[in-house]
């Protein structure tokens, strides 16, 4: 009888906003928060201060989206450069790329936001270093920091899109006279970059999440405004809802233009089209007026113009050009090549040289310090005898990655679900996580329980606890398209034989499911264990905290301390990445590996 009417789609959503109504009823009128709110400092003047907090937050909100605008065009050519370096058939260059992107996808963008930070400068010239000082340093350092690490994340998502292209047209195009750089321009990256539009977007929506991150270098964007209001009022509760609610608007918005540009750039679009599309239609409308009125007109004359060279009468002083342009093109093509070896060369050495000069003596006197800090001599006040550092880290990646599973495979099932009761409140739960960065989720755990629940958690479980409701919302995700991977015709087929959803869902779907998503799964624990670094804004003794205390003590050695770091995190990053590509190769035997 319950599940009879629970089927209809009317109680459904009546059960809902029933539900909805009773949240808001007792949460604003029975429970008794202990707790004072005054919204009103994000609208009204701060007489104290003398300034207005809600548009300081505003003002953040403008460097957010400056640093991610910029940082998105840099990563966007600089990660075009190296998924087309990482398909080179000149092995220096192919293998130069490969490390670049393995070693930066590998290591924490907080690490190397203080690398650019304290180490990079300590190694320039001194009037260089003056020279960088004199400017927006700390803007630019973390606009460049998120380039370089956003970059190495697109560089795959493109070197994917290149392969994607079938070998055959690139025969032809090349048989037809053009050379790399026209085939590159005119066919291989229009095609890929159309197919690669979705997950090219989602690394555009991280960028600006990523963005988050700069207030460690001292960047006044949204977070670091949030964070400032909160310590002039003591009103972290207002100040991180605010810095919540424009995050997601934010996160939305850019959705909706790459949905936008995805759906004018598919080329099995409708024929009615959405709002989005009709949107960046609008938006591009200028462009699109300067390219028919100018930028067309031009090019039909210089095409005309090259036929009309190229269909003169043969002669000999012609064909000797061309033979001559030819061997030019290969004698530039080889002239690049060597000066490209002997930078990598240069490079090399410069390396191994200010490898040579580290003190060593310094690595070895602090390396158990960043390992394990006290462990097993803490304090009677530190939790587990006194662990930190890097096994700190692990410790609080585990326990995310161990109990956000379950939350996962929960709300990725009811993500699924036919019932609205069930999958509505999920994609809520799933689009709140996913629409904001995670050091917005740790702040919710560290100023939001406290008022909720009257509870104080010690900084490494209020940590640990963000790190497991992020992490399970992205883990729903795989869960779900685990799920959906599974033909239709086998849960059909589970239920004409009489078996329950639980039934279908345990015995069936699952078992198939968990197969398909185990490469996935670890590819989200590498992702939160580097993410553990973020715990550095509440104090927690991972790695990172612990070389920013040595740092400040020796204060002379920042190379050597976060080149350490860089390199911890680096091993144990790739060590699991390798697992799980031989993983996904063992769990998926008849996948062929194409190369072009």
């Amino acid at each position: 009888m319950i599940r009879y009417w629970l089927d209809k789609t009317w109680v459904q959503y009546l059960v809902l906003c029933s539900i909805t109504l009773l949240a808001v009823y007792y949460w604003g009128w029975v429970f008794d928060f202990g707790y004072q709110f005054q919204w009103d400092i994000l609208f009204t003047r701060n007489t104290t201060y003398g300034t207005h907090l809600g548009l300081e937050i505003l003002k953040g909100l403008g460097v957010t989206v400056r640093i991610s605008l910029i940082s998105s065009a840099l990563a966007l050519g600089l990660g075009t450069v190296l998924g087309i370096a990482r398909l080179s058939l000149f092995a220096p260059l192919r293998l130069t790329a490969t490390a670049v992107v393995e070693f930066f996808r590998n290591t924490p963008l907080l690490v190397q936001l203080f690398f650019w930070y304290f180490a990079f400068p300590a190694i320039l010239p001194e009037n260089i270093r003056e020279l960088l000082f004199t400017g927006n340093f700390e803007f630019w350092c973390a606009t460049i920091g998120l380039s370089v690490y956003t970059s190495a994340f697109m560089a795959e998502v493109i070197r994917a899109g290149l392969q994607s292209i079938p070998k055959g047209l690139l025969e032809a195009a090349y048989s037809s006279g053009l050379n790399y750089v026209q085939v590159l321009r005119t066919i291989i990256l229009p095609m890929a970059f159309r197919a690669i539009i979705p997950p090219l977007g989602s690394e555009f929506l991280n960028n600006m999440k990523n963005s988050s991150l700069a207030m460690v270098v001292g960047v006044a964007e949204l977070t670091w405004q949030s964070q400032q209001v909160e310590s002039l009022t003591f009103k972290g509760f207002e100040a991180t809802s605010a810095a919540t609610v424009l995050y997601l608007s934010l996160s939305l918005l850019i959705s909706f233009i790459l949905n936008g540009v995805n759906g004018k750039m598919r080329l099995d679009t409708a024929p009615k089209r959405s709002l989005s599309v009709m949107f960046v239609d609008a938006v591009l409308l200028p462009v699109s007026l300067i390219r028919r009125v100018f930028v067309r007109p031009i090019g039909r004359a210089l095409r005309r113009r090259r036929r009309a060279a190229t269909s003169a009468t043969y002669s000999p002083a012609m064909a000797t050009m061309r033979v001559a342009m030819q061997m030019a093109g290969k004698g530039a093509s080889l002239l690049c090549k060597g000066a490209f070896i002997l930078a990598l060369g240069g490079l090399l050495f410069v390396t191994a040289r200010g490898l040579y000069n580290f003190n060593w003596g310094v690595i070895a006197d602090n390396l158990r310090t960043l390992l394990i800090w006290h462990f097993p001599n803490g304090q009677s006040d530190e939790l587990f005898m006194g662990l930190g550092g890097l096994a700190y880290s692990l410790l609080m990646a585990v326990i995310a990655i161990s109990v956000s599973f379950f939350i996962g495979l929960v709300v990725g099932i009811g993500r699924t679900s036919d019932n609205r009761i069930c999958r509505i409140p999920c994609l809520l739960y799933i689009e709140l996580i996913r629409g904001n960065p995670l050091i917005i989720v740790i702040f919710w755990i560290y100023f939001f329980i406290p008022v909720l629940f009257n509870t104080f958690f010690n900084v490494f479980w209020s940590a640990t606890i963000a790190l497991t409701l992020f992490t399970g919302a992205y883990l729903a995700e795989i869960v779900r398209a685990g799920i959906q991977n599974i033909p239709a015709g086998q849960v059909e087929a589970a239920y004409s034989t009489g078996l329950t959803f639980v039934q279908t869902m345990r015995r069936i779907i699952l078992p198939q499911a968990l197969k398909q998503m185990i490469p996935a799964i670890v590819g989200q624990f590498i992702a939160i264990f580097k993410d553990t670094s973020l715990a550095f804004v509440l104090g927690v003794l991972e790695l990172t905290f612990v070389a920013q205390g040595i740092n400040n003590r020796l204060m002379v050695y920042p190379m050597e301390i976060y080149g350490t770091v860089a390199f911890l995190y680096f091993i144990c990053c790739w060590s699991m990445s390798v697992y799980a590509a031989r993983l996904e190769r063992r769990l998926s035997p008849e996948k062929i590996n194409l190369r072009m």
